[in-house]
């Protein structure tokens, strides 16, 4: 098994990239500090680590996402909604993991079963939008599941083992969510989460390509 999980100093991915370790399949980790190294918001430096790193994959995870930062906080109404902001989120939920999908999924196994999966969120189905505000990242996380279902369409016609998911990793003890948990809400520790997520992963059949799931294995609709 050849892994990639990108965003590997973050809460989720650096965890995620432990569990592959004790589970005996080590990953390449990918983000801005390593060698190669990946900014998402620079083409050229996915396509140099793409090709760095090479064909014959069966697993890439994309643990990349924006929620929040010093700047910009989520929406509670449409008066608080920001163009920058808007950008921002498009950027880096959105525009970078398709351009992860345009470089890496030609690296994926062509007759075995192979994964690239990234991060999305609950919030970005449509249909389940039951509270309304987030709207940037609401909006920027319906954006990557589009992305993930035209991609997947396309990667079947040349590899029909292969998979593209995005995966709900459920509410996270990480800086990106925590700050967000609500009274209640069930809060799982990264390496909880990662464990979950893999175990999805690894279940996961061709025909679940281009869907959403969350952490327990059932598809969220769009």
């Amino acid at each position: 098994m050849s892994a990639v999980v990108i965003g590997a100093a973050g809460g989720i991915g650096a965890a995620l990239a432990d569990h592959l370790d004790r589970q005996g399949r080590p990953a390449t980790r990918i983000g801005r500090g390593t060698s190669p190294g990946l900014d998402l918001l620079d083409e050229d430096s996915i396509a140099a680590a793409a090709k760095a790193i090479g064909p014959g994959l069966t697993l890439v995870i994309d643990a990349t996402g924006f929620l929040h930062d010093d700047r910009f906080q989520p929406e509670k109404s449409l008066r608080q909604i920001d163009p920058a902001h808007f950008a921002r989120s498009f950027a880096i939920n959105a525009t970078g993991p398709a351009l992860l999908m345009k470089h890496f999924l030609p690296l994926l196994a062509r007759d075995e079963r192979a994964v690239f999966a990234t991060l999305s969120a609950r919030v970005g189905s449509i249909s389940d939008n039951r509270l309304g505000g987030w709207h940037a990242y609401r909006a920027s996380k319906a954006a990557l599941n589009q992305i993930v279902r035209t991609a997947a369409i396309e990667l079947a016609r040349t590899r029909k083992m292969a998979i593209c998911v995005a995966l709900h990793p459920g509410t996270v003890a990480t800086p990106l969510s925590a700050p967000f948990a609500k009274s209640g809400l069930e809060v799982r520790t990264p390496a909880e989460a990662a464990a979950r997520l893999l175990a999805v992963i690894d279940a996961l059949v061709p025909a679940q390509s281009g869907t959403l799931i969350d952490q327990a294995g059932e598809q969220i609709p769009f």
